[in-house]
């Protein structure tokens, strides 16, 4: 079963804001000061991470960088889940295809103008249209700048598709269950091995992380899947 993509985003956007991607065509896309997605994956990331760290409060470091990745991560997978789960097909985000701005306050906004569906069984066409087209290149963005490791990026990206899937699975009657694609996507790499993935029918989803996303570091925070509910007291992350 495959839907529409142009109506099945608009639908999943009032999923929430990390599932929105305007579909509508345009002739020029970067009206409203959207910019391709791909300058994130040169020098564009730092001014995003210098941004994010402003409303930190931690300035344009290595907690501000980690912040944006597992941001636009969770962005991504939101956007290809989402169209997975409701609609049975996958859009083709291809960084040269997606735009983005940064508001104000909130989640980046994302525009995706006349979309296309991947080919390929929905798993191979998730990986395809984040973990290769946009985390591959982020990661390596993000890595020669601010010095942040694989480990970090790896579970930052996984906590993000658990992100996803958690709000996901409390849909009804989605056509295509999220939790079973979620499970294969953190089974091979690059999510392989980078945390505990659990799902109790009613219940809902957790993770815990095998790696630290950096945010214990803002004062009086952690993430939702923090390793450091696992660790001994006194260890460090």
């Amino acid at each position: 079963m495959t839907t529409s993509l142009a109506p099945l985003l608009t639908r999943l956007a009032a999923v929430g804001p990390y599932f929105a991607a305007d579909p509508t065509p345009r002739a020029d896309p970067s009206e409203g000061g959207f910019r391709p997605v791909a300058e994130l994956y040169g020098d564009g990331i730092a001014g995003h991470v210098e941004e994010i760290g402003r409303r930190m409060g931690t300035g344009a470091g290595r907690v501000a960088a980690s912040t944006a990745q597992l941001g636009l991560a969770s962005r991504l997978w939101s956007v290809a889940l989402g169209c997975a789960a409701l609609g049975g097909v996958v859009p083709d985000l291809g960084p040269g295809r997606l735009w983005w701005r940064g508001p104000s306050s909130g989640p980046v906004e994302l525009r995706l103008p006349a979309p296309r569906p991947l080919p390929g069984p929905l798993p191979e066409a998730l990986h395809r249209a984040v973990a290769v087209d946009h985390l591959a290149p982020l990661d390596e963005a993000v890595r020669g700048r601010y010095a942040l490791s694989p480990q970090i990026l790896r579970g930052n990206a996984a906590s993000a598709l658990v992100g996803a899937v958690r709000v996901l699975d409390r849909v009804p009657d989605a056509p295509c269950p999220p939790v079973p694609l979620v499970e294969h996507l953190l089974a091979r790499a690059p999510l392989e091995g980078t945390g505990t993935f659990l799902h109790e029918e009613g219940l809902g989803v957790a993770f815990t992380r095998r790696s630290c996303c950096l945010y214990y570091r803002v004062p009086a925070a952690t993430c939702g899947d923090c390793v450091q509910r696992t660790r001994p007291p006194g260890r460090s992350a």
